[in-house]
């Protein structure tokens, strides 16, 4: 077994759907880790399109991957951003809602997959198991709920604001009164997340950076808590 994939079955037991669970349910999951299907992946690579669905589902060893979507005119909007632990695709009895997404690696990360027709016999054999997918499953459309629902009816200022707090909840790491945004954002970026031009966000970002609620440098921003909680509540 390489150096990965002793990576991957060593994080195993960490990733949610699988804390907790008893031995010989992980020991029958380690023995479906193999080369082909652990992927070591360099920053920018597009895991998946349109049209070019993966199948079985996907967990993030390390690394972060963006999930999104665009629309006719080629404009991008960002359904969910993955970090350790993570996970995407699709199996026959349960969906994660990930059929004509984009998913796209943000930085170097190591991704390990369970083909469909491995993984679905596990849902049947270990209530468990099954059990916790559906749990996971209730969290994530919760969540895309809540972001489509706080992001129709904002301007952009508060879109900004909003996905930034968001962001900051999931990636970030307090300094000085502020949460630094442990993940690679350039304004071009942050705009492809919330569906807006970069030059519009680029003059959102200068005002709040004026107004002290946020702190910028290249490819990192830091949101004031308290400053934006005032603004959103």
């Amino acid at each position: 077994m390489n150096e990965t994939m002793e990576r991957v079955t060593s994080f195993l037991p960490q990733i949610k759907i699988f804390e907790s669970l008893p031995a010989e349910i992980i020991r029958e999951i380690e023995q479906l880790v193999t080369r082909s299907n652990t992927y070591k992946l360099s920053n920018n690579t597009i895991l998946q399109s349109p049209g070019n669905e993966k199948n079985g589902l996907f967990f993030v060893i390390a690394g972060k991957l963006r999930l999104y979507k665009t629309n006719s005119a080629g404009k991008q909007h960002t359904v969910c951003i993955l970090s350790e632990g993570g996970m995407f695709g699709e199996v026959e009895t349960f969906s994660l809602s990930t059929r004509g997404t984009y998913v796209e690696t943000m930085e170097d990360s190591i991704v390990f997959s369970i083909p469909a027709e491995q993984f679905e016999p596990l849902l049947v054999k270990y209530s468990e198991l099954s059990l916790r997918f559906l749990s996971e499953l209730s969290k994530r459309l919760r969540d895309q709920d809540e972001l489509v629902e706080k992001l129709v009816f904002r301007d952009l200022r508060g879109k900004v604001l909003y996905f930034l707090n968001r962001l900051s909840k999931k990636f970030g790491i307090e300094e000085n009164g502020y949460q630094k945004i442990d993940i690679p954002l350039t304004h071009q970026e942050l705009a492809n997340m919330i569906g807006a031009t970069r030059e519009a966000v680029s003059l959102t970002l200068q005002e709040l950076s004026n107004e002290g609620i946020i702190v910028t440098s290249r490819r990192m921003v830091m949101i004031h808590i308290e400053k934006a909680m005032q603004e959103l509540s």
